[in-house]
């Protein structure tokens, strides 16, 4: 079984027993737990992104609600696929379009939300993005998974 696999299945086990202990999923999901997660993480992606974007670190604020801190010029074997968003740190070479930005400020919530959890979260929601609940709530399509389908005209 490859490694990757044999992760997701971990997590998804992991995420599972902890799910059916209700006072347990509300313990580590309350914002008491999860922000000091969500500020370590974003504290790593500054850290991370910081030092191998060489400072190149600027605040973006689109539509979304929340503001993205985005690092860019990184080396594109310092992120996964276009970028990734770590705590409120958005990791990318140069995928800036505004849609993308949408996109990564909806996981920025997202960590927000569920703080260090996100991790095996994610995780066991599965490696393909089309199925990943996480990057389905974000956009598939303003995250680059999908394209846009033409709009046919209706006459």
């Amino acid at each position: 079984m490859r490694l990757g696999r044999r992760v997701e299945r971990t997590a998804g086990r992991l995420t599972r027993a902890v799910a059916r202990v209700d006072w347990l999923r509300r313990a580590i999901l309350h914002p008491i737990i999860a922000r000091p997660g969500y500020w370590l993480a974003t504290g790593c992606g500054f850290v991370w992104g910081g030092a191998l974007g060489l400072g190149r670190i600027r605040r973006h604020r689109i539509r979304h609600p929340e503001a993205l801190w985005v690092a860019r010029k990184l080396p594109r074997w310092a992120f996964g696929r276009g970028g990734t968003t770590i705590g409120a740190v958005y990791l990318t070479h140069d995928a800036l379009a505004p849609e993308v930005l949408e996109h990564e400020a909806v996981h920025r919530a997202q960590w927000r939300k569920y703080g260090l959890a996100l991790i095996p979260l994610y995780i066991a929601a599965g490696q393909d993005g089309t199925k990943n609940r996480f990057e389905i709530e974000a956009g598939l399509e303003r995250g680059g998974y999908v394209r846009r389908r033409p709009q046919r005209d209706p006459n």
